[in-house]
């Protein structure tokens, strides 16, 4: 059994904003990631109605670029849904999503990126991303989930 940290916040230890990505069930009853969703966390909050506390997360959605994996890699590619967010509750949040800019074919160094990479603004500087099912190699049931199309 293990579990994992999913962060929403402005400042992280003092410093710039941790906003993580998650794989959210949006079709339990679809294989792989024809079933799942990448989104980014924003916010974590806890309301009560007649009683029942809930807790949900705001979150931006990101849309697969293709109906399958990229051929070279076997990752699905994922590009940032303009301006789409939604509440949803934390248990459709499965784990979290790792992700890998998609660099293209000209080296960082020469692009006119407005601001320098760093770890807290990757996410906005890159038009699409991998989402990486090798990030937890331990993790053999998320990867095959992901990999069954």
């Amino acid at each position: 059994m293990c579990s994992e940290r999913i962060c929403a916040l402005p400042s992280w230890r003092n410093g710039p904003s941790r906003y993580d990505t998650v794989l959210i069930s949006t079709d339990s009853q679809l294989k792989g990631m024809l079933g799942l969703d990448i989104a980014c966390a924003h916010l974590f909050f806890l309301f009560t109605y007649e009683e029942t506390k809930y807790p949900c997360t705001l979150i931006s959605w990101y849309d697969c670029v293709s109906d399958s994996p990229d051929k070279d890699t076997g990752m699905w590619i994922i590009s940032p849904a303009s301006g789409s967010s939604a509440i949803i509750h934390v248990d459709a949040i499965l784990r979290c999503a790792h992700l890998i800019p998609v660099f293209g074919q000209t080296p960082i160094s020469n692009r006119s990126l407005s601001l320098s990479l760093t770890f807290d603004n990757s996410l906005d500087a890159f038009c699409s991303y991998y989402v990486n099912k090798y990030a937890h190699h331990h993790t053999v049931c998320i990867r095959l989930l992901i990999e069954c199309t």
